[in-house]
């Protein structure tokens, strides 16, 4: 399928963190998801009808199901909210995207039986047919584990594929990106070059109409890789003392040239959709101008630059001892950045 329409939806995430039980969450959390199926229905029957192009892709926010751990334990809140490959969880959402004959783009914590006791913040891609297609663990957070700090033995397990997959499905190449992410250029880039068509970013961040970070952000993803971006962001966090309305708004689709053809305002809203043209796309990357940025990039020119740069940053398996995962506690995060920027300032960097 060339051409249909994708769809963020924009929707209020929950916080779980002060339900008292497992059990409690757990209900939460299927009732949430059992919830969203009317939304994206009665919201796609109008995108189809408005545009003319069925809705085949619906991206969702980050950690749409349960928000972000507070000061709750890393272990803590993998057994309370952390979603198992194959859990009850999943088979539910790959429920919903049969029933709608759509892919569903959205994020988790997640946990792995390799890790035992860890989550990963990931970004999954349910098909149609109900299979869990794309799997994307979060790279770059602040205060939450990464696949890098646990690096030999994930690559062991999953290869680098698991690192940077890519769904190559029939509305085209997918793949995604969490939330602050889309900030680093790298990561885009590595998808892209790994085929990445249509780049579902999942995030909950502040909207404004002031121009933010985040917005320019994609903007230069989509034009620089010439890919869509389709970016959903929570219409608030609901469950916490934070106001309501801290997080939301300015949901969007980017097309491949930068534009951004899509955005809502705020609230819960279908507003960002647009039509996804795959074959304008691979025609602009097969074809040589000045304009097709991804197949002018010569990526040999900079691997010295990054290999000599690499020493003072954050090193690979930060939480591994003696061959096994460790946990860290919560202000190791803080620890560590501390002292990348120690090691930055005396290597002249910063």
């Amino acid at each position: 399928m060339s051409t249909y329409s994708a769809m963020a939806m924009q929707l209020t995430a929950r916080s779980l963190e002060r339900l008292p039980t497992e059990d409690e969450a757990r209900a939460a959390m299927l009732q949430h998801i059992a919830e969203i199926e009317g939304q994206i229905r009665t919201s796609s029957i109008f995108v189809a009808q408005y545009s003319g192009k069925p809705v085949k892709l619906v991206v969702m926010p980050e950690y749409l199901f349960t928000s972000y751990p507070g000061r709750i334990s890393i272990p803590d809140f993998a057994a309370k909210v952390g979603w198992a490959p194959g859990g009850p969880e999943y088979e539910a959402l790959g429920t919903v995207a049969q029933n709608l004959g759509m892919f569903l783009a959205g994020n988790a914590y997640e946990t792995d039986e390799a890790f035992p006791d860890f989550y990963f913040q990931s970004c999954f891609i349910v098909a149609p047919s109900g299979d869990v297609v794309l799997r994307y663990r979060r790279l770059l957070s602040m205060y939450a584990p990464s696949p890098h700090d646990v690096w030999e033995a994930y690559l062991d397990k999953y290869g680098l594929e698991g690192v940077f997959p890519v769904a190559r499905t029939e509305i085209g190449n997918l793949a995604a990106i969490a939330s602050e992410e889309i900030l680093y250029p790298e990561i885009a880039r590595a998808l892209a070059l790994r085929g990445a068509e249509v780049l579902c970013h999942s995030s909950s961040e502040v909207g404004s109409p002031i121009a933010t970070n985040k917005d320019i952000a994609k903007q230069a993803r989509a034009f620089e890789n010439l890919a869509y971006v389709v970016s959903s962001n929570t219409a608030g966090i609901s469950g916490t003392a934070m106001p309501l309305n801290s997080a939301e708004g300015n949901s969007q689709v980017v097309d491949w040239k930068g534009r951004v053809v899509a955005q809502s305002g705020d609230g819960e809203t279908f507003t960002a959709f647009s039509t996804i043209d795959l074959s304008a796309l691979r025609d602009a990357r097969r074809t040589p101008a000045m304009t097709n940025y991804l197949a002018r990039q010569r990526p040999t020119l900079f691997a010295e630059a990054y290999a000599a740069a690499a020493e003072p940053f954050r090193e690979a398996d930060g939480m591994m001892e003696g061959g096994s995962p460790k946990v860290p506690d919560r202000d190791y995060f803080n620890r560590a950045q501390a002292e990348v920027i120690e090691r930055l300032s005396k290597a002249g960097v910063i």
